[in-house]
């Protein structure tokens, strides 16, 4: 199988190959040499089958992402389906504003079923065939606290007002919308208001 480097990155490597006559992305989780080499193993192999996992549980609450074709343990190697569109990150300004609410829908759609996805930057959101899919989920892990939730918000914010300032505010708000529309008005509610409080401390803006 032949491999093309996409990403070295700190926790993994991000390959291109091909699996059975398909275009596939390697995902392998790197040795750390400060780890103990037995412990070290151990929570990569925790790491690939959880992040597996919950890439085939977000499919079945309707969140598009990849295939996973195969898990690789031992290894702690997943091969996946590549997604050959565009990051959100990468188009025009007027088609992100747009997408946002659709960005802000899915959060909202994993949010709902349990799921932090833990990365939320808009280029882990990959527009293919005029569909969103959502991507990598190496720090998502599952749980319905609202404080666990906000920490997503929050991100996704910060990624907005740094990479996209001049936008900022029309994303935001689109992104906002999406996310009430799924998860309700009483969470809403409560999850902006614990991201207004970790805000209010000084470090970020005002969310709403």
């Amino acid at each position: 199988m032949q491999l093309k480097i996409l990403k070295r990155g700190a926790e993994a490597d991000i390959c291109l190959a091909t699996w059975n006559g398909n275009k596939a992305i390697i995902k392998t989780r790197k040795p750390k040499s400060y780890r103990n080499p037995l412990l070290d193993l151990k929570i990569r192999k925790q790491r690939t089958l959880k992040e597996s996992q919950i890439m085939s549980e977000v499919k079945s609450f309707g969140i598009p992402s990849p295939v996973v074709y195969c898990v690789n343990v031992k290894k702690a190697e997943i091969i996946m389906q590549e997604i050959p569109g565009t990051p959100i990150h990468d188009l025009q300004e007027s088609q992100i504003i747009l997408l946002s609410k659709i960005m802000g829908r899915l959060v909202g759609i994993m949010h709902k079923n349990g799921i932090m996805h833990g990365d939320l930057t808009t280029s882990n959101f990959i527009l293919f065939n005029n569909t969103v899919y959502t991507i990598d989920f190496g720090l998502s892990h599952k749980t319905l606290k609202p404080e666990d939730h906000a920490v997503d918000l929050r991100l996704i914010k910060e990624i907005l007002n740094s990479a996209h300032a001049q936008i900022m505010n029309p994303c935001w708000q689109n992104f906002l919308s999406g996310y009430k529309s799924v998860v309700g008005t009483s969470q809403f509610a409560r999850i902006t208001n614990i991201v207004s409080q970790i805000e209010s401390r000084g470090r970020y803006a005002t969310v709403v």
